[in-house]
């Protein structure tokens, strides 16, 4: 994910690559339902991409005539941290045209993941169901100040609580279930692969050193959202959305 304290990068795949495999993958809605019956077409994708302060002033319009047409800006990061140029990178956002919502960097070590949540909803991951705002996110993946805890010192079980706790209070304040943004790999190591949130959380998959997706973490049969690379044509972390503009704007109405 674009962090802005974070020296921690992947390389991306190459997006050509990427896109020849959007055939093969489907994506989840808001809640139980695939969005398409059947893939959409390659060109029917829409691409989008995850800034943070590390973009700084970002120019959504050239963003917007690159291809963009969502963006997840970074809001928050434990309690104790605002990105400073939110407010701006968000409002500039949808002033641009795109659908856009805010994602929270959770350290799970530091607070109990309602009061994560609690503290996201006040500074920015709030929810409105006006079709151009896209559910809150809760990015939840390597700790990069320490390698040596990637799972924050949190057993399987107590990790999946800590989830839960997040999500829990997250729907209880915006009325919706957050997206979780995580690598197989993590979820793997840190939930046991834990299959209690496929139901009803949408997935945004971080995969960049192959053509498509990969194997999906915990249940998951859909993605909604793939992170495939951190270069492109667009400021920040590269995405595309698993079905169409259309399926996009309802995802974003919670429909």
């Amino acid at each position: 994910m674009a962090r802005d304290r974070s020296s921690a990068r992947r390389r991306a795949g190459g997006l050509a690559a990427a896109l020849s495999a959007l055939a093969l993958t489907g994506a989840l809605t808001a809640a139980h339902a695939p969005l398409t019956a059947r893939p959409e077409p390659r060109g029917g994708r829409p691409q989008g991409h995850d800034v943070s302060s590390h973009q700084r002033g970002v120019d959504w319009y050239a963003a917007r005539a690159e291809g963009a047409r969502f963006a997840y800006v970074k809001a928050t990061e434990a309690t104790t941290y605002r990105n400073p140029y939110f407010t701006g990178q968000y409002k500039g956002a949808r002033r641009a045209g795109l659908i856009r919502g805010a994602y929270h960097f959770a350290l799970p070590n530091r607070s109990s993941g309602a009061a994560q949540a609690a503290y996201f909803v006040r500074n920015g991951g709030d929810w409105r169901a006006d079709g151009v705002t896209l559910p809150p996110a809760l990015d939840i993946e390597y700790n990069p100040y320490d390698k040596h805890h990637k799972c924050y010192g949190l057993s399987r079980t107590r990790m999946v609580r800590w989830i839960r706790s997040f999500s829990d209070e997250v729907r209880r304040e915006t009325g919706r279930r957050p997206v979780i943004y995580t690598t197989t790999h993590w979820w793997t190591a840190c939930t046991g692969n834990s299959r209690a949130f496929a139901a009803d959380h949408a997935l945004w998959i971080a995969s960049h050193d192959s053509s498509d997706p990969g194997r999906l973490p915990g249940g998951w049969r859909y993605w909604t959202f793939w992170q495939h690379g951190t270069k492109g044509r667009l400021p920040g972390d590269q995405d595309l959305f698993g079905g169409s503009t259309a399926r996009l704007r309802a995802f974003a109405r919670g429909r």
